[in-house]
């Protein structure tokens, strides 16, 4: 009887630890298990001479639109530009104030070419001014990433 007593109350703590995982985080696009998931800041090697690769990232939102919240930005570490993470099929948004939260996205990650008039107007879109607008005028080497979902710490 103890066994089964004891067996009850582990099912009901794994039930309830689930849950509350499950509302410290929000997703967005398809859900997904967190799995295997590597620092923002490791994806330039995680890449390294691959065309693509299929990773879950985590880290710090540094940037989203603030536009629609149609794109976000993650660290790729000192002396590096952010990595850019647009939405699959642009099916969905994230917060615009999630700036500062973490986060894991998943997704498939690569190195790009952006050309001037996108990224003037991803500056646009990040309410950048005018002036700093006008002073793009070099395609940029990007990394990019196409996430299928985000997950944001509540």
């Amino acid at each position: 009887m103890k066994s089964i007593h004891l067996a009850l109350i582990s099912l009901l703590l794994f039930f309830s630890c689930e849950q509350k995982k499950s509302q410290d985080v929000a997703y967005f696009g398809d859900t997904f298990e967190i799995e295997n998931a590597i620092a923002s800041s490791a994806l330039k090697s995680k890449l390294g001479q691959e065309e693509t690769v299929n990773v879950q990232l985590e880290g710090e939102i540094t940037g989203v639109c603030q536009k629609k919240g149609c794109w976000l930005t993650m660290p790729m570490g000192e002396g590096e530009k952010d990595v850019f993470v647009k939405f699959k099929d642009y099916k969905f948004f994230v917060p615009k104030d999630a700036a500062g939260k973490k986060a894991v996205i998943k997704g498939v990650a690569k190195k790009e070419v952006i050309d001037v008039p996108t990224l003037k107007h991803y500056a646009e879109d990040a309410g950048k001014s005018e002036e700093e607008i006008a002073k793009i005028d070099a395609p940029e080497v990007k990394y990019t990433f196409m996430a299928e979902g985000v997950a944001i710490e509540n």
